[in-house]
């Protein structure tokens, strides 16, 4: 299949991830923040309840085959949409955003599929749980993620730099733009051609140095 964009750090394929995922290699980890499900106004996805968790299952398992590590932000009441995860990890925000029925949401499940890479290389514990607060950068999408937050995830989640990162919903390409910062390689697939394009503008943006890679990892 013909990428949509390419270049020396990321490729990113137009279409449908259920029709593009047989055909890709294995990769280290898939990143990633699929449809919640919850009325979004997608032109090439009815983002209904019911879609959504019809979709869930099938994507994690075929993910599942293809990487080591599945690691995704899906939403506190849609956690359960999805087979049963290896752990979760959480994403605090002290601060606190939106509504729900017991008060203030003040974090975010992240479901993970696979061994933590840092106890299975010998590298000891790191805690489940990340504290972040910043806000996301608006650039089209209607629900892109922040980008250091993303960055902390990543690294979190993978440790060697030559592992393929793969990104099956990869709305306006933050999976890949931090990977690309970071000097990692990164697949994304988006089966909506607007968000491609987002994608590609932000990636054509230059790789940051080698001293902020590591400042990013901390």
């Amino acid at each position: 299949m013909k990428p949509y964009y390419q270049d020396d750090y990321v490729t990113i394929y137009h279409g449908d991830c259920m029709e593009i995922l047989p055909s890709m290699p294995n990769v280290g980890l898939v990143l990633t923040d699929p449809p919640y499900g919850v009325g979004v106004e997608y032109e090439s996805f009815d983002d209904t309840e019911a879609n959504a968790m019809d979709l869930a299952g099938k994507w994690v398992r075929v993910c599942i085959g293809k990487s080591s590590r599945v690691v995704f932000t899906c939403g506190v009441d849609r956690q359960w949409f999805y087979p049963r995860p290896t752990w979760v990890l959480c994403w605090a925000n002290k601060a606190g955003a939106n509504m729900n029925s017991w008060g203030f949401s003040c974090w975010q499940p992240i479901l993970v599929y696979g061994k933590d890479v840092y106890l299975a290389s010998g590298n000891g514990a790191r805690p489940d749980l990340i504290e972040h607060g910043e806000t996301s950068e608006k650039n089209g999408h209607p629900c892109p993620k922040p980008e250091r937050f993303w960055k902390k995830l990543l690294c979190r989640c993978s440790i060697d730099d030559k592992e393929m990162v793969l990104d099956p919903f990869m709305g306006s390409g933050t999976t890949l733009r931090v990977a690309k910062d970071l000097g990692r390689k990164a697949i994304g697939i988006e089966i909506e051609e607007k968000y491609c394009e987002i994608a590609a503008k932000r990636m054509s943006q230059e790789v940051l140095d080698f001293e902020l890679r590591e400042e990013i990892k901390k």
